[in-house]
C-alpha cells in the first residue's frame, strides 16, 4: 500500500479497528509493515512462537491446526480486510495455534508485539477498543466450537 492515507482507509475497514478513531488509525498505519506471500508459501507454523499480526491486504490464505491425532483440519480461511495472529499481540510466549499458509498470491500488513504494546503505551482509549473487539471475536469462535 502506497502511502499512510491508503493504509488508514483500508485499516478503517478492518472489523478490529472499526471503532478506532483516525488519528489512532494513522498511529497504527505507521507501524504495519507491507509483506508479500506466494501462493503455497506458510506465512506462520503452529507451535512456533509469534510475535506478529497480520491483516490480509489482498489474496487469500487458510488455517490449519494438526490435531493430537495428527489429523489436519482447516480451522479457517481469510481474504482482504480478515486478520489473524492476534493472540501473539497479547502473549508474549504463547506458540501459534494454527498454520497459516497462502492459497494464492498474498500481500498482508503486519504488526508486531512490540509495535502494539508501544501503541497501547501511549494511547489506553485504543487498546480498551481494541480489547473489546477481540473478546467479540473470541465469544464467537467459541460458539463454534
Amino acid at each position: 500500500m502506497e502511502d499512510i492515507k491508503t493504509i488508514v482507509g483500508f485499516l478503517h475497514r478492518v472489523p478490529l479497528f472499526h471503532s478506532l478513531k483516525n488519528r489512532q488509525l494513522e498511529t497504527l498505519a505507521k507501524r504495519f509493515v507491507e509483506r508479500n506471500y506466494p501462493a503455497g508459501k506458510v506465512i506462520v507454523t503452529q507451535g512456533q512462537g509469534g510475535e506478529g499480526f497480520f491483516v490480509v491486504a489482498s489474496g487469500k490464505c487458510q488455517a490449519v491446526r494438526e490435531r493430537s491425532d495428527g489429523e489436519k483440519v482447516v480451522v479457517n480461511t481469510f481474504e482482504a480486510g480478515d486478520f489473524f495472529g492476534e493472540l501473539a499481540l497479547l502473549d508474549e510466549n504463547g506458540l501459534r495455534t494454527a498454520t497459516v499458509s497462502a492459497t494464492e498470491d498474498t500481500k498482508c500488513l503486519v504488526l508486531t508485539r512490540w509495535d502494539f504494546t508501544a501503541i497501547l503505551k501511549e494511547d489506553a482509549e485504543m487498546g480498551i477498543d481494541i480489547l473489546q473487539e477481540m473478546a467479540r471475536r473470541f465469544r464467537i469462535a467459541l460458539d463454534v466450537l
